[in-house]
């Protein structure tokens, strides 16, 4: 057996070791980092709807959002967390460029691990079928990679689906194979696109189809975040790893602005990895800019992306819906209570001399567990509220809307218009609520 040697001082390779040791610590891969947040991403897109923190009750026309049940009524709070869902969005562009394309985007995530997929079942098909002809390994190859992707197109399109069918509504109708309601229907209809986006489109949907890909290199500007390709002391040897390593198939050094790049780093990886073994930091990295920084140290509000007044603008309305949604959902009611005077008929008068006013009473349970609802008057004497059962109770989910009659006998002093309180207590609520309205009873001359 030999011994390896340590390199002869002042030969080439001792000053290659010297330069290697030289150079600083390198920061984590990107590539590890963003595969990891890919798999947070897919874990909070099952969970979501699941979990009821985000979810459209289309059957019942029920909004969920941060474990809120909101009726579709109630726009404010809708408009206020899509507005701040929208702000996020664009202001993550403006500051981080394409992170949301690389990091978060479900198109983009799927399509990577389809490719990832195609990739280990031709590795498979050689290694398993090696003694087998090439027509043979191909066919394998397509049966092993089509049939994964088409056990994982029925999970995504349930998991897509159940952001606006009750999940455990839509896994019945998945297990019976159902396709005949709207729900069955839906779900097969998006499995099939799934399958196809995922098989045949791929990556090509980000740089032909995908608004959003255009409309963040529209709001970027000279301190975005980029990944930039600088080589002032020509380092480069042209090895083309950055080439090869990319899913989208560009050469960064041709410049950060192709509507291809979604400024993941994988080349920023691939470039370090092949010039520290010549004894070079690599020539590809992120910067806020197309040009490099002046190299002094900045303040950690800087080095996060918070670089100019216009990112301070945007932290600010970011702020101000972020307050709002807060607001709006602090002050909203898990029960809907409503009650109001049903003037069709002003009043009717029942044979025993008791006068009725019509009320019509909305309810609605939008709580996770079951709600005893009582109706009471005041200012009213003698009245009984014709409710068959009070108080009545509401099932999670659960909306009531009836009329309702209060009956009272006339009492001294009655007035032809006689103002009176419908109090309703809520079984999650400690105080009652109470409406004003006006009692009718009939004059003297009727």
């Amino acid at each position: 057996m030999t011994q390896e040697t340590a390199p002869a001082p002042g030969g080439k390779h001792w000053l290659l070791a010297e330069r290697r040791a030289a150079l600083p610590a390198r920061d984590k891969k990107h590539r590890p980092l963003r595969k990891a947040i890919h798999v947070m991403c897919f874990l909070v897109f099952l969970l979501l709807p699941a979990t009821n923190l985000m979810r459209f009750d289309l059957p019942r026309q029920r909004f969920y959002f941060g474990g809120a049940q909101l009726a579709i009524s109630e726009f404010s709070i809708l408009f206020f967390a899509l507005m701040f869902l929208m702000c996020v969005l664009i202001a993550g562009a403006i500051v981080y460029g394409r992170i949301y394309c690389s990091y978060a985007c479900p198109q983009m995530i799927f399509s990577e691990w389809s490719l990832a997929l195609e990739r280990w079942a031709e590795k498979r098909a050689q290694a398993w079928f090696a003694g087998w002809s090439k027509a043979t390994r191909t066919v394998a190859r397509g049966m092993l990679f089509y049939g994964i992707l088409a056990a994982v197109s029925v999970v995504l399109a349930f998991g897509f689906t159940s952001y606006f069918v009750p999940p455990r509504d839509l896994l019945s109708r998945l297990l019976h194979a159902d396709l005949v309601t709207v729900g069955g229907f839906t779900g097969a209809v998006v499995t099939l696109l799934a399958f196809i986006d995922f098989a045949f489109l791929r990556l090509k949907f980000c740089t032909t189809i995908c608004p959003y890909g255009y409309l963040q290199g529209i709001v970027q500007d000279r301190n975005t975040l980029l990944v930039a390709y600088q080589d002032p002391a020509g380092a480069c040897i042209d090895c083309r790893k950055c080439v090869r390593v990319c899913e989208m198939g560009i050469d960064i050094r041709k410049g950060p602005f192709q509507i291809e790049c979604v400024h993941c780093g994988d080349c920023i990886d691939a470039c370090e990895d092949v010039l520290r073994k010549v004894g070079h930091e690599g020539v590809i990295q992120y910067s806020w800019g197309e040009t490099a920084g002046s190299g002094q140290k900045e303040s950690w509000l800087r080095r996060i992306g918070l670089r100019d007044a216009k990112r301070w603008v945007i932290l600010v309305v970011m702020a101000g819906y972020l307050t709002a949604v807060s607001l709006a959902l602090a002050l909203h009611r898990s029960v809907m209570i409503r009650i109001t005077p049903d003037r069709t008929t002003l009043f009717s008068v029942l044979p025993d001399g008791r006068v009725v006013n019509r009320v019509r009473l909305d309810l609605a349970n939008r709580s996770a567990k079951d709600v005893a609802i009582q109706v009471w008057t005041e200012g009213l004497p003698g009245a009984q509220v014709g409710l068959a059962s009070n108080p009545l109770r509401l099932a999670p989910g659960e909306s009531v809307e009836r009329t309702m009659d209060l009956a009272a006998p006339a009492w001294p002093g009655a007035q032809e218009l006689n103002p009176i309180k419908v109090l309703v207590q809520s079984s999650d609520r400690p105080a009652p609520e109470a409406y004003e309205m006006m009692f009718i009873m009939p004059t003297k001359e009727n």
